[in-house]
């Protein structure tokens, strides 16, 4: 289901979900909004919510019954 290779989109995401992005720490992943971390906004506690590549390494999706199946291309977003 993935449209452009890096990224994942199911039915039910309104937004394409980076499966590693360049900098996952600039932003909050709590929510489709995708806020800044210096500006959220839906209320998701008082912090950001970390991105999976942070906590469980670059191969995140490959583990466990996440339901993604994507392309391994090593195009994620790494565009010299």
């Amino acid at each position: 289901m993935s449209s452009k290779p890096g990224f994942f989109k199911s039915a039910e995401m309104a937004k394409k979900f980076p499966l590693n992005p360049k900098h996952p720490e600039r932003t909050c992943w709590g929510c489709d909004k995708y806020c800044s971390v210096n500006s959220l906004q839906c209320g998701n506690g008082s912090g950001r919510t970390q991105h999976p590549a942070e906590m469980l390494g670059e191969d995140w999706y490959q583990w466990g019954d996440w339901g993604i199946v994507a392309d391994d291309s090593p195009a994620d977003e790494k565009a010299d």
